[in-house]
């Protein structure tokens, strides 16, 4: 929650500074209110510059910045972050009429996956619409002075023209850090490395770099995932946009769920092939053994900071359009508080996109990327002044910017794992991202 005393913190909140990581002001206006609206959230996003977190119709969209922080490299950046929103939020003048998760001041955030790695961001829109429980909110978020009260933060969102946002025309694919043939041959290191003993389990990732013939607007490729995949969260925040199945931590009051994924096969082609893939991926004690480093991972976690948690016995299986995960669903009663966005940081990384032992599956990642994963992997999601919130690991996405985009897919790498069947699935990954992209 963010309501300890002010005086616990000396993050310094003061006026614009005017450097381009920080925009803090002095005291932020909050007004939440009901609104009869049952447009699409998306629908509602006036420019393309937008944060988003949208699953089935539901969840928060945004513009416009009230406040925002860009975090250097280091361990404690989820901490840097939820002390400047704390001192930020302590000085609001609030007024909430709806009440539910995500209504009053709502920051979103997207956090590198490394520690090593500078660009974590947190943002507080000037504009939220939220949706939930059967009701639509907007919250409007200024600084307070004559020219933003009931201003451009108040008024009516205006809805994108009728034929939607244009397309961004013919699209040029790229080779990324490392071509298909070099990836297979990281695959094959880390799986010496595995099987040497240096550790259990490590996630290798790829990028995709594409070029559009115009700048590409967020608004479309968000609504062409939310529809594609209902099942996902349909996420922007700071130029990273996409649709991730993964839920890494919820929280609403004292409880909090998580929804974890590892293990990966296709789709079949018929309702029968399609169920034999199911259950062959059901049976593979390859893709077992990686998914239970991923739930050990979270229950190490969240255990000592609940006072139950209730895990799924086994795992079942999450269809998705393109491919089909061995998912396992987590919840608890959290035993004291903890902000979604403290039990984010917590949680992170999780075997699911990092590996077991952390450390040592890192230091690989380092060694055989070759590259920078930027913000890929990490939490993306949004935390309320109460302290709940939504965060989900930034997985099927892509960075955007202008006519760019450079796109991620990531495989876990076990003892059993084999080169050529890890990129048939990188592939598949970044298959949502693409036609999103396509059209």
């Amino acid at each position: 929650m963010f309501t300890t005393n002010a005086a616990t913190y000396s993050c310094g909140v003061g006026a614009d500074r005017g450097d381009a990581g920080l925009r803090t002001p002095d005291r932020l206006v909050v007004r939440t209110a009901a609104v009869a609206d049952d447009r699409e959230l998306l629908a509602m996003l006036p420019r393309p510059g937008a944060v988003a977190w949208v699953r089935r119709g539901g969840g928060l969209v945004g513009w416009g910045e009230a406040a925002r922080i860009t975090l250097p490299a280091g361990e404690d950046r989820f901490t840097a972050a939820e002390k400047w929103l704390r001192a930020l939020l302590e000085t609001a003048e609030v007024d909430d009429r709806v009440g539910l998760p995500g209504c009053g001041p709502v920051a979103f955030g997207s956090f590198t996956f490394d520690a090593a790695s500078d660009g974590s961001v947190l943002v507080v829109p000037r504009t939220v619409i939220g949706r939930a429980a059967g009701r639509t909110w907007r919250t409007t978020i200024s600084d307070g002075t004559s020219r933003d009260r009931g201003g451009r933060t108040g008024g009516q969102a205006a809805p994108v023209t009728a034929g939607g946002p244009a397309t961004a025309g013919a699209i040029r694919w790229h080779d990324g850090s490392l071509s298909a043939p070099q990836w297979q041959r990281a695959v094959s290191a880390a799986v010496q490395r595995i099987s040497a003993g240096a550790l259990a389990k490590v996630v290798l990732a790829r990028d995709l770099h594409a070029t559009a013939a115009e700048p590409i607007d967020v608004r479309l490729v968000l609504r062409r995932l939310a529809v594609r995949y209902p099942d996902c969260y349909a996420f922007a925040c700071g130029g990273l946009t996409g649709a991730t199945p993964e839920l890494l931590i919820r929280r609403e009051g004292r409880r909090v769920s998580s929804y974890v994924l590892a293990g990966t096969a296709a789709r079949g082609g018929t309702a029968a092939r399609d169920a034999g893939l199911g259950a062959a991926l059901l049976a593979s004690a390859k893709n077992a053994v990686e998914h239970s480093y991923a739930v050990d991972s979270v229950r190490d976690v969240l255990g000592p900071l609940c006072d139950r948690l209730d895990i799924e016995a086994r795992p079942s299986l999450l269809r998705l359009a393109n491919v089909q995960h061995l998912a396992t669903a987590v919840s608890g009663t959290l035993a004291r508080e903890a902000s979604a966005l403290a039990l984010a940081g917590a949680l992170h990384p999780t075997a699911a996109v990092c590996g077991t032992p952390p450390d040592a599956a890192m230091e690989l990642i380092r060694e055989l990327e070759g590259m920078d994963r930027g913000r890929y992997a990490g939490p993306v999601g949004w935390v309320d002044a109460r302290g709940n919130g939504e965060w989900g690991i930034a997985l099927r996405c892509g960075q955007l910017s202008g006519r760019r985009a450079r796109l991620f897919a990531g495989c876990g790498i076990v003892a059993g794992s084999d080169p050529a069947a890890e990129l048939a699935e990188a592939q598949a990954k970044f298959r949502p991202m693409q036609d999103a992209l396509e059209g």
